[in-house]
């Protein structure tokens, strides 16, 4: 259910999801229209500490170390207790990330934004 919803609040952002949508926990998202590689999108998306991978897409024209695109999943937020909801909120920052990757004010404040949601919702309780 959270990928379905994650996967459907990136499309309504115009974002390419591969093959249309997603099955499982992971999507592959095609930032070919974003005029961002996938390298860049990763770098500005990890210093926002929102983790994803840079991935190629189908005919991808970039280097495997540049790529066209980047792969999330939603495994890790959904065991620390986000639902669909909290899915909207993730493309959200997703987008504001990747339209403003080079602009290091705003990877800061979304920084803050993740935190702040992931502050009551560890990883694991000891």
């Amino acid at each position: 259910k959270n990928a379905a919803a994650l996967a459907d609040a990136l499309v309504a952002k115009d974002y390419k999801i591969i093959s249309g949508g997603t099955d499982n926990h992971c999507m592959l998202i095609d930032l070919r229209n974003k005029n961002v590689s996938g390298k860049d999108a990763e770098q500005a998306l990890v210093k926002a500490d929102i983790t994803v991978n840079k991935n190629m897409v189908p005919f991808d024209d970039k280097s495997p170390f540049v790529t066209s695109g980047i792969r999330l999943g939603v495994a890790a937020v959904t065991t620390r207790g986000l639902k669909e909801d909290d899915m909207v909120v993730i493309a959200n920052l997703v987008d504001e990330v990747i339209a403003n990757h080079e602009d290091e004010t705003v990877l800061e404040t979304v920084r803050e934004k993740v935190n702040a949601m992931m502050a009551n919702k560890p990883l694991f309780v000891a």
